[in-house]
């Protein structure tokens, strides 16, 4: 496809652009509404077509839980994990900027599945809950307060540590905004073991020094927005003794795990990132 064309949906998806607008521009581009609507057809999500681990897997328990936010805000949140008593470390998924969508559901049971305790938190509990449309969805992520939709994370991670199935270990794995949320969490939670961003923008350098964490960071070689920001935080983290590993696949785009919109998944890099990802989890979850 175009790599216009990905950039402009990449637009779309992160930056303040009308969908009437999207799809004026996305005409042009493809040269015609037929074009348009068979690149759309492989931009927009598919959902039950990526979904990997079935919700009706015999070895995984799921359940929707709930846990005091901030501000008295009640959060909720999809809590998969294996069967059994054992104590197991306990990951945070953190979703992109559409909301707690089938995909991330479905990366919250791969979670459970290589043993974890997984939760998948809603940070549009505050509004009633992820829409089914992905448009509202993007326009609820952007009416958040940071800083409650921080506190209400951080919240959820001492939720999970208190569960008498927890080990006590956390960490976090974020997508697109989670990817940026994941990486505030390691600056704003001491406690917390591990951290993965996947394509997320950086924190202010300085907020580097307070991480103890480790951290996992996959960037997206023809990402130009967030890898922006990338060598200066690199940088930082070197300077203040941070654990971490840093990881470019280059030739892929934003959002290459996301095996929903086939434009832009990218399964080598997906599957190598995800390897990572769990040796991460293995070395300090246990």
């Amino acid at each position: 496809m175009d790599q216009r064309i990905i950039n402009l949906f990449d637009e779309y998806t992160h930056a303040p652009l009308s969908r009437r607008d999207f799809l004026d521009r996305l005409h042009q581009l493809a040269g015609g509404a037929a074009l348009a609507a068979a690149a759309l057809a492989v931009l927009e999500p598919g959902y039950a077509q990526a979904a990997t681990v079935s919700i009706a897997d015999d070895k995984l328990v799921e359940e929707t839980v709930s846990w005091p936010g901030a501000a008295g805000t009640e959060m909720k949140g999809y809590l998969v994990h294996p069967k059994g008593k054992k104590k197991r470390g306990a990951v945070v998924v953190i979703h992109e900027n559409r909301g707690l969508t089938p995909h991330i559901k479905d990366v919250t049971r791969r979670v459970a599945q290589a043993g974890y305790l997984a939760l998948g938190v809603d940070a549009l509990s505050v509004f009633g809950g992820t829409p089914a449309n992905e448009d509202e969805g993007r326009t609820l992520i952007g009416k958040l307060d940071k800083q409650q939709n921080l506190e209400n994370y951080l919240a959820g991670l001492r939720y999970l540590r208190q569960r008498p199935d927890s080990n006590g270990k956390t960490g976090c794995v974020g997508f697109c905004w989670g990817g940026a949320l994941a990486n505030s969490l390691a600056v704003h939670d001491a406690q917390l073991n591990a951290a993965v961003a996947y394509y997320g923008t950086q924190p202010p350098a300085p907020e580097a020094a307070r991480i103890k964490a480790h951290l996992l960071l996959h960037y997206a070689g023809l990402d130009e927005r967030v890898n922006a920001g990338k060598d200066a935080w690199e940088a930082a983290l070197k300077a203040a003794g941070v654990h971490y590993e840093q990881y470019v696949y280059e030739g892929v785009n934003h959002a290459f795990n996301n095996d929903s919109s086939p434009a832009r998944y990218n399964a080598e890099a997906a599957q190598l990132a995800w390897s990572r990802t769990l040796k991460l989890f293995k070395e300090q979850l246990g």
